[in-house]
Parts: structure tokens; C-alpha cells; sequence
């Protein structure tokens, strides 16, 4: 029985490592490094081409925390995620996940470049921080650079998003 015992306790053990190490086995490094260096060469073209300067989320949090006047926008469909969850703060204004090179009103939720620059306001010298879904997502691209070819100064873009601001454990909000 006692050899019972020890042999069930050897496999429940065996079973445990072997779970814990499966996810390592199954990541390959060079894989992963391939990912994020794509990733990381896209949104740095990316940001050349709108014009515009990144901000972490980290950056984001403390500067709504400072009370400075910041606009924040959320790119991303409002049914499907915004009335779910948004950066406490942020107005929704949609745009497309495909780098859009002209204005295109199908896919702006009916929205004209004119509705875009009321919806952003007169100020611009304002500080605009863009945001969607997660760093491959270029919604917020779109918005960025639109509101640069506007002629706002300080405009930014939140690579990481919903994602990052949720990864880093921030507030959420959502409309009732």
C-alpha cells in the first residue's frame, strides 16, 4: 500500500511539471522575437507616417492623473467595445482598422473629416492621445494622423490600448 502510495504521488508530480512545462515547450523564442520585431518595425513606420509621438500607458495614466486637459479617443466600434469598456475619460470616435490614406465617411460610422475636426474642437495646441484595441490594431493610427493633417501639434498615439491600460490593472469605464 505504502508503495502505492509513493508511486501515485511520483506521477501526480510528474504530471505537475510536465503541465507547468508544456507552455514553455510549446513558445519557440525565435518565433516569439520574430513577432515583436515585426511588430515593433511596423509601428515605428507607422509613426513616421502619421507624424505623430507614442505614449506608453503608463505615460497615459499619469497624465490623467495630473489633471492636465487631455483628450482621449477611443477609435474602436462604440456597440462592440466602447459602451463595454473604454480608458475612463475617453470620447469614441470610430475609424477603420486598414491605414486609411483619404478621408472615407463608409468608414468613419458616416462621419466627415469635418465632423472629425468638430469632434476634436478649435484648440490646436490640445493634447489628443489616440487608442484602441492592442499595438497591431492601427485604428488609432488612422485617428492620429487624420488629426495631424488637421494641424494639432501634440497629438499621440497609445499603441498598447484597452489591452495594455487593462493589463496594467487602470480603471475601466463603461456606458449604463
Amino acid at each position: 500500500m505504502r508503495m502505492a502510495k509513493e508511486l501515485f504521488k511520483a506521477v501526480i508530480m510528474s504530471l505537475i511539471v510536465m503541465g507547468l512545462s508544456v507552455p514553455v515547450l510549446a513558445e519557440d523564442k525565435f518565433e516569439i522575437e520574430f513577432e515583436k520585431d515585426t511588430e515593433s518595425v511596423k509601428l515605428v513606420r507607422d509613426t513616421r507616417l502619421g507624424g505623430y509621438e507614442i505614449m506608453s500607458t503608463e505615460e497615459l495614466k499619469k497624465l490623467i492623473d495630473s489633471g492636465k486637459g487631455v483628450l482621449i479617443v477611443d477609435t474602436m466600434p462604440y456597440e462592440d467595445s466602447y459602451k463595454k469598456e473604454h480608458i475612463p475619460g475617453a470620447k469614441q470616435f470610430l475609424f477603420p482598422i486598414p491605414i486609411m490614406v483619404s478621408w472615407d465617411a463608409k468608414e468613419t460610422g458616416g462621419k466627415t473629416l469635418d465632423d472629425f475636426a468638430a469632434f476634436l474642437g478649435p484648440d490646436k495646441d490640445k493634447t489628443i492621445v489616440f487608442y484602441c484595441g492592442f499595438v497591431k490594431c492601427t485604428r488609432s493610427h488612422n485617428g492620429a494622423a487624420f488629426a495631424k493633417k488637421l494641424g494639432f501639434k501634440n497629438v499621440y498615439r497609445n499603441p498598447g490600448g484597452i489591452f495594455a491600460w487593462k493589463g496594467a490593472n487602470y480603471p475601466v469605464a463603461k456606458v449604463k
